[in-house]
């Protein structure tokens, strides 16, 4: 008995939906994880530890880390033009 071409688009469909699922169940959690990081980046800041030193250990960017600063309230010096 062979198997019919709609039920092998039906199987194939039902894996996509299975992996979008568990895709957008890690982006979840991923992103539950980058806000824990941001408030102990933010609290660490307003302890008034190395700034450079909060970013290298959090592995975040200078732009991401500036910009959670900002959002929390902390002086942040505007941006030096590179020329």
């Amino acid at each position: 008995m062979s198997e019919i071409p709609e039920e092998a688009q039906a199987a194939a469909l039902r894996a996509v939906v299975e992996a979008a699922t568990a895709r957008d169940e890690a982006q979840d959690v991923v992103a539950e994880r980058v806000a824990d990081l941001q408030q102990v980046c933010v609290a660490a800041a307003a302890t008034g530890a190395s700034r450079t030193r909060i970013r290298t250990l959090a592995g975040v960017s200078s732009k991401t880390f500036y910009e959670w600063l900002n959002a929390a309230g902390l002086d942040v010096r505007p941006q030096q033009s590179r020329r």
